[in-house]
């Protein structure tokens, strides 16, 4: 295959939109993700049913089994899809109620996100949470405030919410007509028609829409139509319009209102995906100018996901092409042990499923399966060595010793608990002296230990049991601080598999103390997010 030239690879890369989704748990995340890809044509007729491999693929992001007992989305999915001549890549992250650094690392692959609101309950914690990874990541945010069809506060109250919690000025590009039981459909303002919704079964089908005019609408949708018109006349007013520099800038959300359920909203709320979020663009590299697009091929590892395929066993690393056009079959170089890696097992994915990949370009989402020595954060790249900067990670604030209940499974635990923290499921910490008889498991959320142990006893077959510790905080030290600090009471110090120490403590006063008295020690904070 010849070389791609530099209009070529800039032509796809323009044509790309890679995005994830973010909510509050029960939002509606889920059902939004699934719509878009009935929108795009990735499911059939019908949601739930897929036109691809004989309509076995399954249509929900929520592929592990312990998502599917809990009903609740735990772990990141990649889903692709066309959508108007685009090829749109969708990044689902988790949405339950404990913040996971799996989501900071999706986010670290997106070039936009779109937050999704419940309409009776605004802004809620978690929202907080996920805005704050966008703000640092500096992702421009489209806002979907969903279940419109269902009892919700005001929608001027609920652009308050945004502002007064976010600090992000909401500017409206739909507004509904109607609410609850009697949402009829929305102000389209980017063409100032009014689009009238029409349910359909179950929201299993595209619902179908009708663009009124003014004249008709006031005659058949009276009061509704009338105060959704004054509303946005007060928009308008305070000068509430959406500005593509401010929202590009994180200033701004455009908002849409809609249900995910039965559809109304989706087609403009995709829409506005393709036409406002940016496409990819050249990627910041330490100390050097940022990787043009149309540089040789570079991608950098943002997730690692073993056992997707149960029949497998296998082990997926999903990498984000950054510059270049990406052949299957092409030999790179994996810049962390700068060795040659072959990329002859390349997939795209969809969800559980995955197809064979030939070729990917900027912003597109690949998986290489059994790259077993690949981790998170690694690079990739041809001709030209780049190196692009680590992801971010959080700190933990939940400690737990791991020890397995059947000494005979010792080698399988072994193995399940290096292997989850080469996925980043959880920190691994190891006492140099014992080694992995009783690891500490730190995590940000404590749902993260729910699926650690589900995880080990399911996939690896190696039940454990789970000893909370009194530690609250953790700081990065040094060989010159371990032993003074391992001989305080309250504190440990332990180690990470990347060779990084890091300090426990019981007590975040005595943290700050120690700080304040004992400069000489070295306790510095982790990196982005950390306390």
């Amino acid at each position: 295959m010849s070389e791609p030239t530099s209009a070529e690879i800039l032509t796809e890369a323009t044509r790309r939109r890679t995005f994830a989704i973010i909510s509050h748990p029960d939002a509606g995340k889920t059902t939004l993700t699934e719509k878009f890809l009935l929108y795009g044509g990735a499911l059939g007729n019908e949601a739930g049913t897929v036109k691809a491999r004989g309509g076995r693929r399954s249509a929900t992001s929520d592929w592990m089994e312990l998502e599917q007992q809990r009903g609740i989305s735990i772990t990141s999915t990649v889903l692709q899809f066309p959508y108007r001549d685009h090829v749109i890549n969708l990044l689902d992250t988790p949405g339950h109620r404990d913040f996971s650094e799996d989501t900071y690392r999706v986010l670290a692959a997106a070039d936009a996100a779109v937050m999704v609101l419940d309409a009776a309950k605004g802004i809620e914690p978690q929202t907080l949470k996920l805005f704050e990874v966008c703000r640092d990541r500096e992702i421009p945010i489209l806002s979907f405030i969903n279940k419109w069809d269902r009892p919700a506060l005001q929608p001027l109250e609920l652009l308050d919410d945004i502002e007064e919690q976010l600090g992000l000025t909401p500017t409206p590009l739909s507004w509904p007509v109607g609410a609850d039981t009697e949402f009829r459909g929305v102000l389209d303002q980017r063409t100032g028609d009014f689009v009238r919704f029409t349910r359909t079964a179950r929201g299993s089908t595209m619902a179908p829409e009708e663009v009124v005019e003014p004249d008709r609408a006031r005659a058949e949708e009276g009061s509704l139509y009338e105060d959704a018109v004054d509303e946005v006349g007060l928009l308008e007013a305070v000068g509430s319009s959406y500005d593509e520099e401010t929202f590009l800038a994180g200033v701004t959300t455009p908002v849409f209102f809609g249900s995910a359920l039965t559809n109304f909203g989706v087609r403009l709320l995709l829409d506005a995906v393709v036409d406002l979020t940016p496409a990819p663009s050249a990627k910041a590299v330490p100390e050097r100018d940022p990787r043009p697009l149309d540089a040789p091929f570079s991608g950098f590892v943002f997730k690692v996901q073993a056992n997707m395929d149960k029949s497998h066993r296998d082990r997926t690393a999903f990498f984000r092409v950054c510059s270049g056009r990406f052949e299957r079959g092409m030999v790179v170089t994996h810049e962390s042990t700068g060795k040659p890696l072959a990329t002859k097992y390349a997939h795209t994915a969809f969800g559980t499923d995955r197809e064979t990949l030939d070729i990917a370009w900027p912003g597109d989402i690949v998986g290489l399966v059994n790259a077993n020595d690949v981790r998170i954060g690694d690079t990739l790249w041809t001709d030209e060595q780049v190196e692009f900067a680590p992801i971010p990670s959080f700190a933990p604030q939940h400690f737990a010793i791991a020890r397995v209940t059947d000494t005979s499974r010792f080698k399988q635990f072994r193995s399940g608990v290096t292997q989850l923290d080469e996925e980043g499921v959880v920190q691994v910490l190891r006492d140099p002296d014992i080694g992995d008889q009783a690891p500490v498991l730190a995590a940000v959320g404590p749902m993260q230990f729910e699926v650690a142990t589900h995880r080990l006893e399911n996939e690896f077959g190696a039940p454990v049991e789970l000893s909370m510790t009194n530690y609250s905080v953790a700081r990065r030290t040094d060989d010159g601080s371990r032993n003074e600090l391992r001989a305080m009471q309250g504190v440990d110090v332990l180690q990470r598999a990347d060779g990084t120490m890091l300090a426990l403590f019981e007590s975040p006063y005595w943290l700050d103390r120690l700080v304040a008295e004992r400069p000489e020690l070295t306790l510095e904070p982790l990196i982005a997010g950390s306390g």
